[in-house]
């Protein structure tokens, strides 16, 4: 306690003020760049504040695994999930969403190992938007030899006929707030050297990711690339009234069904033919009753006399080996000669 007292009375030394790096001198200039801490790279304020969760159900195989992973590393303001147990109803992924601060979710539905399906989906509210994906390439493949910025914000390119129709707007409108890269994201890079475009051909829409080459402006494959062939639009988050349902589209189960019995009726047609065959064959051939103009131009052939033989004739030695003949007919033909 004296020591405390002696301490209070004895006058503080005052704190140094911290001299402002304008102030610095010329000398200290390599000191203080030696702790200073770069600026963040998007210097503006981050006001679209976009998040979309990416994640998928149980049951998917490994081609769908790095499309997920692909399509979570070229979109930086997406959020990772556990994949969702097949019991659980689409409804729950809504409550996902929002513990995860997730305004936008794509969620991947694989059913029969076989079959994937796409939601898109503005949660919690809608629309939301159900397709079946086909032919999946992903960045891993050797054909994809561009190459982008991680983080860099993507050019959207849509076809025109997302203007015409009005189920093209409402999906068109979905892409652009799901994969468009809000501004000044903190992991976004403010770079645009890549597009994905949305191309609608054959009632379905293609999706590839090309890069921007600085030199000649060209476009070079990066990927990933899928088919998106739409199902149904709702008005609510995974569910709710149906606004739109595609006429063209065949489910995978239709489409193998059909397979199978164009299949099955080949096989009916070859075994019909095989029956008709022999029925062919076990019928009575009819008999044709000859002609006698046939006979006009055969001439016949020489009558022989008939000799009697009355004399067994000698039996031939029968020899294996060619050379023991031809010896044992030399033997013959010296003996005759010798006789006569």
């Amino acid at each position: 306690a004296a020591k405390r007292k002696r301490a209070g009375l004895a006058e503080r030394p005052a704190k140094r003020a911290k001299a402002a790096p304008s102030a610095a001198e010329p000398g200290d200039t390599a000191a203080s760049e030696e702790y200073s801490i770069p600026p963040p790279v998007s210097q503006g304020k981050w006001k679209n504040k976009e998040r979309v969760l990416i994640f998928s159900s149980r049951g998917i195989n490994f081609r769908t695994r790095h499309l997920m992973q692909d399509l979570r590393t070229l979109m930086p303001h997406s959020k990772a999930d556990t994949k969702m147990d097949r019991k659980d109803q689409l409804f729950v992924i809504n409550e996902v969403c929002e513990m995860k601060n997730c305004n936008k979710c794509i969620f991947f539905e694989a059913k029969k190992k076989q079959d994937l399906y796409m939601w898109l989906s503005n949660t919690p509210q809608g629309p939301s938007a159900k397709f079946l994906v086909q032919n999946v390439h992903t960045l891993a493949e050797l054909k994809m030899t561009g190459n982008c910025l991680r983080g860099s914000r993507p050019l959207l390119s849509f076809d025109p006929i997302f203007d015409k129709e009005p189920h093209y707007a409402l999906l068109k409108e979905l892409f652009i707030q799901i994969f468009s890269t809000p501004q000044y994201h903190p992991r976004s890079q403010p770079f645009v050297d890549h597009v994905f475009t949305f191309s609608v051909t054959d009632e379905r829409i293609w999706f590839r990711n090309y890069q921007i080459i600085e030199e000649d402006a060209s476009l070079v494959e990066i990927g990933p690339r899928f088919v998106l062939n739409l199902i149904k639009i709702f008005q609510g988050s995974f569910g709710g009234p149906t606004l739109y349902e595609n006429p063209h589209y065949q489910s995978p189960n239709m489409h193998r069904r059909l397979v199978r019995l164009s299949v099955a009726a080949k096989f009916r047609e070859k075994q019909h033919v095989k029956e008709v065959q022999k029925i062919k064959k076990q019928e009575s051939k009819v008999l044709i009753k000859e002609d006698p103009t046939e006979v006009v131009f055969e001439t016949p052939a020489e009558e022989k006399p008939v000799e009697i033989q009355l004399v067994k004739p000698e039996s031939k030695p029968i020899v294996k080996d060619k050379k023991k003949l031809r010896k044992i007919q030399r033997k013959k033909q010296k003996k005759l000669f010798r006789t006569e």
